[in-house]
């Protein structure tokens, strides 16, 4: 029964659809890039979970962005008990709240990898939480029956829309699961602020 139960749920989840983008989604999907290029001071709040494929852990998080400088900070027991802020801008990162901190570094995805081991897209995530195509080379976009990005291919990562959140226009994610075997990071977005 225990190895039932998973596949029946599977089965009854909805299916996702998924189309290759026609010149009015990606027409689309370019006037939401557009009208989201300038949006840099934002905060935004909610749940994450990761999982380098051994161990994981989540929790909740905070994360303001402020033109090219920025402030994340988790909180969550199931992460070691860990609680620590990540800053930092064009002149470098500081990690505190990690064992053998606090960390200082060029950059903030090295520092990441250092302290903890984690993998996590820290420069693509930035344009990825807004639902946009990173600057940083090539993507491939699917999209849903809502007519909005539901799958981004980009660096070796996918970028799994699961929710949006229709009432702000432009939409802005609420759910967005990005993977890169074997590295997997989750976001529930509890509330976006835009200054």
């Amino acid at each position: 029964m225990a190895i039932v139960l998973p596949l029946l749920l599977a089965a009854c989840a909805p299916a996702v659809v998924r189309m290759k983008g026609d010149a009015s989604l990606l027409n689309a999907q370019r006037a939401r890039e557009q009208a989201l290029a300038h949006a840099d001071n934002w905060t935004l709040q909610g749940r994450l979970g990761v999982s380098d494929g051994r161990s994981g852990g989540s929790g909740s998080f905070s994360w303001s962005q402020h033109g090219d400088r920025y402030e994340f900070e988790l909180r969550g027991p199931a992460i070691s008990g860990m609680n620590f802020r990540l800053t930092g801008g064009p002149d470098g990162a500081l990690l505190e709240g990690v064992q053998g901190g606090p960390l200082r570094g060029p950059d903030a995805e090295v520092l990441m990898h250092r302290a903890m081991g984690w993998e996590v897209p820290l420069r693509d995530l930035r344009a990825w939480v807004l639902g946009l195509r990173a600057d940083s080379g090539p993507a491939q976009l699917r999209f849903g029956a809502d007519r909005l990005p539901s799958l981004l291919q980009q660096d070796g990562w996918a970028v799994d829309y699961r929710e949006w959140d229709e009432a702000r226009q432009p939409p802005l994610p609420t759910k967005v699961f990005a993977e890169k075997s074997p590295y997997k990071v989750r976001l529930s977005i509890d509330s976006w602020q835009f200054r």
